[in-house]
């Protein structure tokens, strides 16, 4: 009966660790590729502002940028009140979601962090194509836009899908650090029968983890195998 209940309950918390890794690609990846454009931009302005946030972002560790985007607005509000709090109480009174806000705190910091490291992948993948390539498609007519999507584009791919995998295997375990600002995600939960002696369930949440790691991992090289026929 203990394993049963432990189960259901690291169950519901790892449905929340695969919330918090989709939502999080989903948005990162379109906003990494933003981001990698304006690094690359010909304007010095963009350029600049955009290296200096991505250096930021990847020099300060991911559980202060989850204390910094979940506490730092009610520390700046004149009423000294967090609106993340706020948010959790509304959706939980509202909706019956609990801890709603700290998750979309944690998501915010996240797709953040993780735009930013996307973006130097992509800019290395698009940079490593050679000029030549362009220059082939422009005196074919093509538009950039034609270059980028019928020439460039899948060898970027080709190239990123390593440095991407190993990114989105460390996503995986990094969605354990949202349990730092309340969110019940899989080893919240198993910390929970730990504070009541049993410590079992930490080790039973790894297994989670280690299925989800392999099945990405198959994923991946299948992925890698059906591109293989891009010669990079």
């Amino acid at each position: 009966m203990m394993f049963i209940t432990v189960t259901q309950s690291l169950l519901e918390g790892f449905a929340v660790t695969c919330l918090l890794f989709v939502l999080t690609l989903l948005l990162a990846v379109p906003l990494g590729l933003l981001i990698a454009f304006c690094t690359m931009s010909k304007i010095k302005a963009v350029k600049g502002v955009f290296k200096v946030i991505v250096w930021v972002i990847r020099g300060v560790p991911l559980m202060l940028q989850l204390f910094i985007v979940y506490y730092l607005p009610g520390m700046l509000s004149k009423t000294g009140t967090n609106p993340f709090g706020q948010l959790d109480n509304y959706l939980y009174f509202n909706w019956g979601i609990d801890n709603g806000g700290a998750l979309i705190a944690t998501l915010i910091a996240f797709v953040i962090n993780y735009a930013a490291y996307f973006s130097e992948i992509f800019r290395g993948g698009i940079e490593s194509i050679p000029k030549g390539q362009y220059e082939a498609g422009q005196v074919l007519g093509m538009t950039k836009g034609q270059i980028f999507r019928k020439i460039v584009f899948m060898q970027v791919v080709k190239r990123i899908i390593p440095p991407m995998s190993n990114e989105i295997i460390t996503l995986v375990k990094d969605t354990a650090l949202a349990r730092v600002i309340g969110v019940i995600e899989i080893i919240k939960v198993a910390d929970m029968f730990a504070s009541k002696a049993i410590i079992w369930p930490l080790f039973y949440a790894g297994a989670f983890y280690l299925l989800f790691v392999g099945l990405l991992t198959v994923l991946f090289n299948y992925i890698e195998k059906k591109l293989s026929y891009y010669k990079v």
